[in-house]
């Protein structure tokens, strides 16, 4: 499957008429069923969600678990916000792998672990 075309195609459904910036996310969950996402913006701002937790919502929403890999892609290639990051560490497999992509077709290829080196997880609330 081509995550990156899946993302890009989830761009062109941005709804961003304040940052004009158009992002799109496909996410494979560890029993390969794929959820696709894009930055929906609001006029009050924290009401505005990225396209990395739009595709979680969803495959969370339909009884999945835990996130194989996230495809981010923007024309510029920026990487997960803090706040994307830390929801994905709510559902990361241990191998969880990000590729972000950008407009000229680069991409790079990088382990959750090394963008979220400490995240706070699940697993601090269930240690005793």
């Amino acid at each position: 499957m081509d995550l990156r075309k899946l993302a890009l195609a989830a761009a062109q459904h941005s709804h961003s008429p304040y940052s004009h910036a158009k992002v799109g996310s496909a996410i494979v969950m560890e029993d390969g069923s794929v959820f696709q996402g894009c930055n929906i913006e609001n006029s009050s701002f924290g009401g505005t969600v990225c396209a990395e937790r739009v595709a979680i919502w969803k495959a969370i929403s339909e009884g999945h678990k835990q996130i194989k890999r996230v495809y981010v892609y923007t024309d510029a290639g920026w990487p997960p916000c803090g706040m994307c990051r830390q929801v994905m560490s709510e559902f990361a497999a241990p191998d969880l792998e990000i590729i972000i992509g950008d407009k000229a077709g680069k991409e790079q290829i990088l382990k959750f672990k090394d963008i979220m080196p400490l995240a706070f997880t699940p697993e601090h609330l269930t240690k005793k």
